[in-house]
């Protein structure tokens, strides 16, 4: 039986399917590209992150939920966004919002291709369930915090020199949500099969420590090595922040959607 081609190859040769799930070969190869400048022991926070890991009952599709853009990627950049609304010292309502927005961020999904307007499609899908999502996070957010995070959403695969003016409007109204939740996003980039779809931080328009790149990548590779391993999502993410966080960060699971 001839093995499945490893995502690491099929990105070599611009050959990635439309559903892309993780595999040990890739997850390995990750690992191995380490980037040199990272310290073998990188600085955690000392603070407790929170980390919001969203149902897999939200996404599009099975495919999706288990896929790049998933259930772990969801609840990795809300942790990482966490850290980011720490240091830019974001007040507890609006980081929450952040947070919320980063584990909702890709769940209208269609692929783990570009999909154009996925942003949009999980904003509208987002305003129409964010009291019951909030509620599944236990967490109640005001009507202002709930706008900025489905903005951030909406403006979170669109580059921002492709804005339009409304977007720029939107933009002004959920700026630092918005940026952090870009920022968030790419963090979470160490995931991807290819070298040149790594974070690049010139991108963003947010300051981000150098330290925390070290823990994001360490993050991706071992929640995605517990997976592998036959760990739940949340068991794997949880496992992962056990061995990085000297304070192991608050972990809410989301349930189905009553």
């Amino acid at each position: 039986m001839t093995k499945p081609a490893l995502l690491k190859d099929l990105a070599d040769r611009r050959a990635l399917p439309a559903h892309q799930q993780m595999d040990p070969g890739t997850v390995e190869w990750i690992a191995e590209h380490r980037p040199a400048t990272f310290p073998a022991m990188p600085p955690r926070p000392r603070y407790e992150p929170l980390m919001l890991a969203p149902d897999a009952s939200w996404f599009a599709s099975v495919e999706q939920s288990d896929s790049l853009h998933g259930v772990r990627h969801g609840a990795r950049v809300s942790l990482l966004a966490s850290v980011l609304a720490h240091e830019q010292g974001l007040d507890g309502n609006e980081a929450a919002a952040l947070c919320v927005a980063a584990a909702v961020h890709d769940c209208r999904r269609r692929d783990d291709r570009t999909d154009a307007g996925h942003g949009q499609r999980a904003a509208r899908w987002f305003a129409g369930h964010a009291v019951s999502v909030t509620a599944c996070f236990g967490l109640r957010l005001s009507a202002d915090c709930l706008l900025q995070a489905t903005t951030a959403i909406a403006l979170h695969d669109v580059p921002y020199e492709h804005f339009t003016l409304a977007q720029v409007r939107a933009y002004r109204r959920a700026q630092q949500v918005t940026d952090l939740l870009k920022a968030a996003d790419c963090l979470d980039r160490y995931r991807l099969p290819a070298l040149r779809w790594w974070p690049d931080t010139a991108r963003l328009r947010t300051p981000v420590p150098d330290w925390l790149h070290p823990l994001a990548f360490d993050l991706v590779v071992r929640s995605e090595r517990a997976r592998l391993d036959g760990a739940g999502h949340e068991a794997a993410l949880a496992q992962a922040c056990s061995m990085i966080f000297p304070a192991e960060p608050e972990v809410r699971d989301a349930k189905p959607l009553g």
